[in-house]
């Protein structure tokens, strides 16, 4: 327990089992401060702003903005970086660490394709984790306008999550009822996440860009009911929708 025991025995490992049990597995950023917004202070330096965020549990935040260096894009050529922060602990001492970097994506004739990001397990024992945080699209050497790649979360007594799946919201075209509010005009706003049968997982509301009928979405009726909204041409195994107060 984090109680006091007259010496230091609070590991990050036990901060990240208890977080992760409160708040999900899932790296997130949380409502706070800028919650880690990212401008373009030029071709080559992205700015985030402070925030507090959460990567397998271990929390993490920025006080003041945090300037990320960018690599000049190559002109005629499409390329994709995505700014991360970085977990490392250091194996000889065990000291931990966040910083923020840039994985540079590969140039190319054709559309941009995301660089790929490596994935570890910390509890598993991983010395070294990402977070993505935002996509930096770059035509030639402009960059365009920086791609969130997280949801924000909400304090936990202002919100409301609402899993789906195994019969409840498991689903192959149609509409679902997932769950109920019973403040509908209070609501603020509304994000989540959905399984498809694929094994991908999408953020809701999920529309295809070129086939509307491979879309998930969500709505409110006016008592309070949360419907799940499936196109005809996927199936849906599982997800969460988080309803924020």
């Amino acid at each position: 327990m984090d109680g006091k025991a007259g010496t230091a025995h609070i590991s990050s490992e036990d901060k990240a089992i208890i977080h992760q049990a409160k708040f999900g597995a899932g790296d997130m950023v949380f409502e706070w401060g800028d919650a880690m917004s990212c401008t373009m202070q030029s071709a080559n330096k992205a700015v985030i702003g402070t925030g507090c965020a959460s990567i397998q549990g271990l929390d993490w935040h920025i006080t003041n903005p945090e300037t990320v260096t960018i690599q000049s894009g190559s002109s005629g050529k499409n390329r994709n970086d995505i700014i991360c922060a970085h977990y490392h602990r250091e194996t000889s001492t065990g000291v931990e660490k966040v910083e923020l970097v840039a994985f540079k994506g590969v140039p190319s004739d054709a559309a941009a394709v995301d660089p790929t990001i490596p994935s570890a397990k910390i509890l598993n024992g991983a010395a070294d984790a990402y977070m993505p945080l935002w996509r930096i699209p770059l035509t030639g050497i402009t960059a365009g306008t920086p791609v969130r790649l997280f949801n924000k979360r909400y304090a936990l007594w202002d919100s409301v999550t609402l899993p789906f799946g195994n019969g409840n919201g498991n689903s192959n075209g149609g509409i679902y009822p997932i769950g109920k509010v019973s403040s509908p005009n209070a609501i603020k706003s509304l994000n989540g996440r959905a399984t498809l049968s694929s094994g991908t997982t999408v953020a809701i509301p999920f529309i295809h860009p070129s086939y509307l009928q491979r879309s998930v979405q969500v709505s409110i009726a006016p008592d309070g009911t949360v419907n799940l909204l499936v196109g005809p041409e996927i199936t849906v195994t599982g997800g969460i929708v988080e309803i924020h107060f």
